[in-house]
């Protein structure tokens, strides 16, 4: 069994914003299984499905972004699994819109829900990521405005078709681990030309 965590606040306010991601990659993974209803489940929304014959549980907290680790901890507990079942989605401003990177693990990197999620597994850090770029705050913009402001006019297909090449990416974490799935979707290092060194791509 897996758990598939996406990170996002709670309420209509926060739907279209670029901290809920995460809700937004969840509501399409379930859209494209089929999954139940949402329900309640300790302080989350959850519904469960198949990927093959891997049974996957997918969450959204319900506690706000920078608490989320009160909700997937539990749910772990809950269905006894582990670091290695877990699978977290989150926005990240280092990435430009429409990119998208998975990882195998890793610090928090200064996202306030991942090390929530970080600090409730006792510093475990060996969980997968599905890294989903919203870029960098335009200037003279906090960080807090910028990713609880919607997508503007330009970058909202963008994010859409973000979410909708992360819905195989993430099936294939399930069914092929992840580092098959880095290896199909994340994006390929340019070649050098005339001996130049290679553009090191966003970690």
């Amino acid at each position: 069994m897996k758990i598939f965590a996406g990170l996002g606040n709670p309420g209509r306010e926060y739907a279209a914003t670029k901290h809920n991601v995460g809700f937004m990659l969840a509501d399409a993974l379930a859209a494209r299984l089929n999954a139940p209803d949402w329900r309640e489940q300790f302080r989350a929304l959850v519904t469960a499905t198949y990927v093959g014959g891997e049974k996957i549980l997918l969450v959204k907290p319900q506690t706000f972004m920078n608490l989320s680790g009160e909700a997937v901890r539990p749910l772990m507990d809950y269905y006894r699994l582990t670091v290695d079942d877990l699978i977290v989605a989150h926005d990240d401003m280092d990435l430009p819109v429409g990119m998208i990177r998975l990882r195998p693990k890793g610090s928090g990197g200064g996202h306030r829900g991942v090390s929530s999620i970080i600090e409730h597994l006792g510093g475990d850090e060996n969980f997968a990521r599905v890294r989903i770029g919203v870029g960098r705050p335009p200037e003279h913009w906090t960080v807090n405005a910028h990713v609880l402001s919607p997508f503007n006019d330009e970058d909202a297909p963008k994010i859409k078709e973000e979410i909708e090449s992360l819905v195989p990416a993430v099936l294939s974490i399930v069914e092929d681990g992840i580092d098959a799935a880095m290896n199909k979707f994340n994006p390929k290092k340019k070649k050098a030309k005339n001996n130049e060194p290679t553009p090191q791509a966003s970690e």
